[in-house]
């Protein structure tokens, strides 16, 4: 009675917490091959006037073993659900490192503060062009060799496309951009054009098809 005793205070005060203890427990107390399936086969070997008794503590013995494995198991799982419970954003994050500028970036950048300080803007266009904007405005005769597909990327236009003027392509150069100031602003005009460019040619550790 006194070892059953020993097992219920053992068993009501185990606080393992990990996937290891609550297996031992398990093993333990609760297995096929456990304490208190060892206490039922000996129940045969206890004097009659004891049996009751001594029955009735293996079995309450056995209900808190098993009450006890599923608080473990619960509690097991709360800190599984916790680690798995999504970052609050709203939350203020930690001062990471700052990034840097690309080398083009800061070159642009230096060469429209250099031309803000004489007076000139910054315009800036699409790089999906027509044939207005990138070559009849600029003066390129038909057959000039940069209208020719070696040299210029070209899209083929939609037919169902509307107000286009000839041909689309991406922009060889931003003088293009140039025009369409001219087109929404009366002189004197001071504008500064930065931007990416389009030529068809081959990619070189010299060369590229997009610059700016």
């Amino acid at each position: 009675m006194d070892h059953l005793d020993d097992l219920k205070n053992e068993i009501q005060s185990y606080s393992g917490s990990s996937e290891q203890n609550i297996e031992e427990f398990r093993q333990k107390f609760i297995s096929r091959k456990s304490i208190i399936t060892e206490l039922f086969t000996q129940l045969k070997d206890i004097p009659v006037e004891q049996k009751r008794e001594y029955g009735q503590k293996i079995n309450a013995l056995k209900t808190l073993a098993k009450e006890k494995f599923g608080e473990l198991v619960a509690s097991q799982n709360d800190k599984i659900t916790s680690a798995k419970t999504p970052m609050d954003l709203t939350l203020p994050s930690n001062k990471g490192r700052p990034g840097s500028f690309h080398p083009i970036t800061i070159t642009k950048n230096r060469i429209i503060q250099i031309f803000e300080r004489i007076g000139f803007n910054v315009s800036d266009g699409p790089e999906i062009e027509d044939d207005w904007h990138n070559f009849t405005a600029l003066n390129f005769p038909p057959n000039h060799p940069a209208r020719e597909m070696q040299d210029t990327f070209f899209i083929e236009k939609n037919k169902s496309q509307v107000d286009t003027k000839g041909e689309i392509a991406l922009r060889t150069h931003t003088s293009s951009v140039q025009i369409r100031v001219m087109e929404n602003q009366p002189p004197p005009i001071r504008t500064l054009c930065p931007g990416r460019v389009f030529r068809n040619e081959a990619i070189s550790a010299r060369a590229h098809c997009i610059f700016h």
